[in-house]
């Protein structure tokens, strides 16, 4: 790689040498995600990976992929680059955990204005975290540099994991009746999605972000940069002891949009309005903005990152499990027959 130098193309905004050092200073932070599965390193044409059958009988594939969204325009502002990457895999393994599965890699996407070795290394160990986090490993990914695309000083990160579930252990959504109890898990703030709204909400720009909030506890900026919460290895310790019937992320589209895709025909989740626990930065966005309730819970997840339905008799403990594997989990409602949705009142 160090012939690969070319004049003419670094005059027109891409420097190939930048993307040589990028890769040199993340090896560190994908070193830290290997697993027993992988085969290959970073730089290769493609991410080998062994899946370990032990267990197994029938597996079943699961992929997830997105993005972070605009959130990353609050990350620009504040020049802070390496959480955005843990909001990234989160998106995309708590998805795969909703029908049961087990991440087992991630690759990753930056495309960006201009390749500053050290920003794009930033990016990545995020990302890494986030494979930590989740117990999956980051086999590969790619750095675009797109000048004149993107302004130098900005980029867009995406991603994709896949995992795997024992056919027989896929959660069988269509098994819930009335009844049955929703426990919900704390957020850990916004997570990744309705930063449109939030910046709206605030005209965000360093000033804002700067500005210390005595009910955050913190400034704008630090809360609304948290990163969104990985609850892949507690629900994989529910999964092990309790019969979980159906698991929902909520992301954009908050609670009417994300609890009715968990839930089967005829039935809905009734949940009083009151054993919500909304944390305090929805609070101040509602103030502020001056955004009526059913807008809020239609965009934001309010402080629940994830529900869990289970039966009744199994609803203590499943709380007691997801508090022991370090979650604020508290029963949210029930479920009931009919055809709404969400019920929240």
């Amino acid at each position: 790689m160090n012939n690969s130098f070319s004049e003419s193309y670094k005059k027109a905004g891409v420097d190939v040498t930048a993307g040589y050092r990028a890769v040199e200073l993340m090896k560190a932070h994908v070193a830290r995600t290997k697993t027993p599965g992988v085969l290959s390193g970073i730089g290769g044409f493609g991410g080998l990976f062994a899946l370990d059958m032990t267990g197994i009988t029938k597996p079943v594939l699961v992929s997830g992929t997105d993005g972070v969204g605009t959130k990353l325009k609050i990350a620009f502002l504040m020049d802070k680059h390496n959480t955005v990457g843990i909001d990234c895999v989160a998106m995309c393994v708590n998805d795969i955990i909703c029908c049961g599965a087990k991440p087992q890699f991630f690759l990753d996407y930056i495309a960006i204005g201009k390749n500053i070795p050290e920003k794009v290394a930033d990016i990545v160990s995020g990302v890494a975290e986030g494979c930590v986090q989740s117990g999956c490993a980051l086999v590969g990914g790619e750095t675009a540099e797109m000048p004149g695309f993107y302004p130098e000083d900005e980029y867009d990160l995406a991603g994709f994991s896949v995992g795997v579930v024992d056919q027989d252990k896929i959660l069988k959504p269509e098994t819930q009746k009335a009844g049955d109890v929703m426990i919900a898990i704390k957020s850990s703030g916004v997570h990744s999605n309705g930063f449109s709204l939030v910046r709206k909400v605030f005209t965000v720009n360093e000033q804002t972000l700067g500005r210390h909030f005595d009910d955050l506890g913190a400034t704008l900026g630090d809360t609304l940069l948290t990163p969104t919460k990985i609850y892949v290895k507690p629900i994989l310790a529910l999964l092990e002891q309790v019969t979980v019937k159906s698991i929902a992320h909520i992301t954009g589209g908050g609670f009417y949009e994300n609890i009715p895709r968990s839930l089967p025909e005829g039935l809905s989740a009734k949940i009083a309005r009151n054993d919500v626990r909304v944390l305090p930065i929805f609070d101040l966005i509602a103030r502020t903005g001056r955004i009526p309730e059913r807008d809020m819970f239609n965009t934001f997840n309010m402080g629940v990152g994830m529900t869990v339905v289970v039966d009744k008799a199994d609803a203590d403990r499943a709380v007691e499990i997801l508090n022991a594997a370090g979650e604020e989990a508290y029963i949210l409602g029930e479920l009931v027959e009919g055809n709404d949705g969400v019920i929240l009142g």
